[in-house]
């Protein structure tokens, strides 16, 4: 007994024997719309980064607790100032042990 079958003998053996529906023909009305959406897309990608909204996080990092510290600027390319905060204190615990966030501000 031939236990590999292809996959269109296990959907007539599960389902019976169907018959594809014939393939509709393409309407105008559907390649006029097409072709109007398209620009519309490509025009949305070409959004300057020169407007973007920037957030000045200013941390007091260290690696001795109350030792030596250093002031660290990290600029955010964000409103919310939480996640400038967490986008911030991400990368400073990178390098150093103890990190904490001075001032948040918009430039």
């Amino acid at each position: 007994m031939n236990t590999e079958l292809t996959e269109e003998e296990i959907r007539r053996a599960l389902f019976g024997q169907t018959e594809r529906p014939a393939p509709a023909p393409k309407s105008y009305q559907q390649d006029i719309v097409l072709e109007a959406v398209q620009p519309i897309k490509a025009a949305k990608k070409k959004v300057s980064k020169g407007l973007t909204p920037r957030l000045k996080v200013t941390l007091r990092v260290g690696n001795d607790f109350e030792g030596k510290a250093f002031e660290i600027v990290h600029e955010a390319d964000t409103l919310s100032t939480l996640l400038a905060e967490q986008e911030a204190t991400k990368i400073a615990r990178k390098k150093f042990r103890y990190v904490e966030v001075i001032s948040v501000k918009s430039m």
